[in-house]
């Protein structure tokens, strides 16, 4: 078994409150980061390795939840 490692457990935690914060609904845990995704887009860089892969048709479409996030 590994150490434990308090970097990894910040992570895990930051990600549990994200979690609950979008009620730990898919959905709206997709829509969450999605608008973060694009409120960041001017810092998102596409790696070359993964430039030539075309998103799938079901990305370009908008996400909408149950609680109107977009």
């Amino acid at each position: 078994m590994l150490p434990p490692d308090p970097v990894i457990d910040e992570i895990r935690e930051i990600r549990h409150r994200i979690s609950a914060m979008c009620d730990h609904d898919p959905a709206k845990l997709v829509a969450y980061f999605r608008k973060i995704q694009e409120q960041y887009a001017d810092r998102l860089i596409t790696s070359p390795r993964f430039a030539h892969h075309q998103a799938a048709p079901c990305i370009d479409k908008p996400v909408t939840d149950a609680a109107g996030i977009h």
